[in-house]
């Protein structure tokens, strides 16, 4: 079986928010859609472990923001490779408020979804919850939604893994750039790869710098570590 067959479904972008007894948190996730039209009803997929499915379990809503293309990865890392448990992923993030206290990320989102939870299944590591859409609005009409595979393909994300469709993918290899080889660099911390072919341009790191040559101040783009905790890849 050749999971690689898994990369061609299609996927969005999404920061599923939610709110509990004061607490707001908020978690990437790309596994999720429209099921019906009349009424409209949503689901999304997330991990049984992840702080925010405790908190729609109690809530039983939860908004869905939309990113755009234009998206930084850092807020990317913020609410895909941190844990609500441990920080405010809210802090330093546009967002606002619905009439009941339920979050909606603004930043660089073009649209958003607040569902209310009418059923849930448990399928072991996740829960699917579907949910009727009780609002809906637009902050951007111009920018287009960022897929999974841009997140992949331009971006150079990776999948988090408590996300449904992570697959452990061992495959490395090097990159020949002016007829010098230079090294992939792996982050010990959340596993971000850093590509001298692609760089960091969200950072300032141009298309073929070496990871020898980023600043010594350079820090991974997913989840903030400091350059010495990445090591090479062989």
């Amino acid at each position: 079986m050749d999971l690689k067959a898994l990369y061609n479904l299609t996927y969005g972008m999404y920061i599923v928010s939610t709110e509990y007894e004061g607490k707001i948190n908020g978690q990437i996730a790309n596994v999720g859609g429209q099921v019906t039209d009349n009424p409209i009803r949503f689901f999304i997929c997330i991990n049984n472990s992840n702080f925010t499915t405790d908190l729609i379990k109690k809530r039983r809503a939860f908004t869905v923001s939309i990113l755009s293309e234009e998206s930084d990865m850092k807020l990317i890392g913020k609410f895909g490779f941190k844990s609500g448990r441990d920080i405010n992923k809210f802090e330093g993030t546009d967002y606002v408020l619905t009439d009941d206290k339920l979050p909606i990320v603004r930043e660089t989102c073009l649209s958003y979804l607040v569902v209310d939870v009418e059923s849930e299944l448990n399928l072991g590591s996740h829960t699917v919850f579907i949910g009727k859409v009780r609002d809906c609005g637009l902050f951007d009409n111009k920018s287009k939604p960022m897929t999974y595979a841009y997140y992949h393909l331009v971006k150079g994300g990776l999948t988090q893994k408590n996300a449904p469709t992570y697959i452990d993918d061992k495959v490395n290899e090097e990159k020949n750039i002016g007829g010098k080889a230079m090294k992939k660099y792996k982050c010990t911390v959340c596993g971000y790869i850093y590509d001298p072919a692609k760089g960091d341009p969200d950072s300032g790191i141009k298309p073929g710098t070496s990871f020898e040559d980023i600043p010594a101040d350079w820090k991974c783009p997913i989840c903030g570590v400091s350059k010495d905790m990445f090591e090479p890849m062989e």
